[in-house]
């Protein structure tokens, strides 16, 4: 195998399509930039995902995926195949690992194409890149930057990235003021993050987040933020019925771009969340958050932040990583109290 090319002129980066994940790889997309400093990096993304990466001087351009419309079934896959041949890439480095983004580049003759040897997909690979036998016991940020090591392309530190610009941050500000008032030094704005894509066995239920709302609003002044998509729309309404009125909640679920999210997020003094995309966010803009773990791998795809606290119950099945859990009782959340994640919080409220 011949060495990966340096300073190509043209990089296509195939983006992870999770935001979690995207996040966790901002360190890799930091390295090839300061490898590559002269190159065009190109970053194919799902539009879900873009924002994370739409001010990083780390890219270039980014290209959407647009998988659920034009670029849909296999008719897509070809015109999207089409698009990438008439950009002429030098070479593709894969971070999503699906057999799927082997075969596009493939399709799209980029003559030089790295990444995991996953999924069956070594064929279609120019250059191969095996799995450490340990990097299953690291951190995902070790993940990705191993598949640039493997490479050949030099790595530098695993701090994750997100870039927010002035503009950005101020539309944030105002929102708040707009959503809570004028803020005073004493009133605290904590963001509760009751979602996550994968499955409800890494939500903590509603209730305990009523609860520790409850918790918070005796104790602080605070406003209380809920992010989340239009999917948890139903959960963050419960949370607001079941704390009440005096809990100072501001339901912001499916009401945001991820961009807005991601600056209000940077605006608050706490975050309490499910493993969970805005999780990664938050660790990323140096939010304490208090993170809570109970079907996932805290190991692996914990927040990546000297400012997090990881609160998980240490059970024989956890974690078991599966979407729904597989026994019923789904203990590894229900352990978790509010008193317990309450008393992580106040710390970060001073």
């Amino acid at each position: 195998m011949q060495a990966f090319p340096e300073n190509p002129e043209k990089i296509l980066v195939r983006s992870t399509n999770w935001i979690g994940d995207a996040v966790m790889s901002t360190p890799a997309l930091k390295s090839l930039r300061l490898a590559c400093p002269d190159s065009e990096i190109v970053l194919l993304a799902y539009p879900w995902v873009s924002d994370v990466f739409r001010y990083s001087p780390r890219v270039d351009r980014i290209i959407a995926y647009e998988k659920k419309e034009r670029h849909r079934g296999l008719s897509g896959l070809w015109r999207l195949a089409r698009e990438l041949r008439q950009e002429r890439f030098d070479c593709a480095i894969l971070l999503q690992n699906a057999f799927e983004a082997a075969f596009l580049t493939w399709l799209a003759r980029i003559p030089v194409r790295g990444g995991y040897t996953t999924d069956c997909r070594s064929l279609l690979l120019t250059h191969r890149v095996h799995k450490a036998p340990n990097i299953v016991v690291k951190h995902e940020v070790f993940y990705y930057q191993r598949i640039l090591r493997g490479l050949g392309i030099p790595t530098g530190d695993n701090e994750l990235e997100v870039f927010l610009p002035g503009f950005e941050i101020d539309e944030a500000r105002a929102r708040l003021r707009q959503l809570t008032g004028e803020r005073t030094s004493a009133v605290r704005v904590i963001g509760f993050n009751p979602g996550a894509a994968f499955g409800p066995a890494k939500r903590w239920p509603a209730e305990r987040y009523a609860g520790l709302a409850r918790l918070i609003a005796r104790r602080y002044d605070a406003r209380i933020l809920l992010f989340g998509s239009r999917a948890d729309q139903e959960t963050t309404a419960e949370i607001v019925r079941l704390a009440g009125k005096k809990a100072q909640l501001v339901d912001l679920a499916g009401k945001t771009r991820l961009i807005t999210a991601m600056a209000l997020i940077g605006e608050c003094d706490a975050f309490v969340t499910n493993d969970s995309g805005l999780m990664h966010v938050a660790a990323a803009l140096h939010t304490p958050q208090v993170a809570l773990f109970g079907s996932t791998d805290h190991v692996a795809t914990g927040p990546y932040s000297a400012s997090a606290v990881v609160i998980r119950k240490a059970l024989p099945c956890s974690p078991c990583k599966q979407k729904k859990c597989p026994l019923g009782h789904f203990q590894c959340m229900k352990m978790i109290t509010c008193d317990e994640v309450f008393a992580a919080l106040q710390p970060m409220l001073g």
